[in-house]
């Protein structure tokens, strides 16, 4: 799809969801990209004297699947990403599924925005929660 819903064609409680099972070479991917080479992430050793007791996902790496069901399914391209809360529930870990839902909450006709709940679970646990705000581009006749 190369451009994604418009804002007429968007309605309360529309949803979508986003599934990525995390791997070790996404994690180490993010550090590099990002510098955040926290050893909580990337040395199983060091991760292993933590509550976690093993190596988890950078939470920002879960958060951008938000940004993966925001920027090609719902609304889709096209869009333009505003703002996002996030908070943080619970870590995910190397080889789990996060399953990222978006549902539309509000829509602001004048302004073209419209509002998104976000939640990441695991294993039915959710990880992160926030919201979004999101721009659509007019229609152009």
């Amino acid at each position: 799809m190369t451009t994604g819903y418009t804002l007429e064609q968007l309605s309360i409680n529309q949803s979508t969801e986003y599934r990525k099972v995390v791997t070790t070479e996404d994690v180490q991917a993010f550090a590099e990209v990002t510098g955040d080479t926290n050893p909580v992430h990337l040395n199983a050793e060091y991760a292993a004297t933590t509550s976690f007791g093993q190596p988890i996902a950078h939470g920002m790496l879960t958060a951008g699947f938000i940004s993966a069901a925001i920027g090609t399914q719902l609304p889709g391209p096209g869009c333009i990403y505003l703002e996002q809360t996030l908070k943080f529930r619970a870590p995910v870990f190397i080889g789990q599924e996060v399953v990222t839902t978006v549902t539309v909450t509000d829509i602001n006709e004048r302004r073209r925005r419209a509002t998104l709940k976000t939640v990441c679970e695991c294993e039915g646990k959710v990880v992160v929660t926030g919201e979004a705000t999101i721009m659509l581009p007019a229609v152009v006749a």
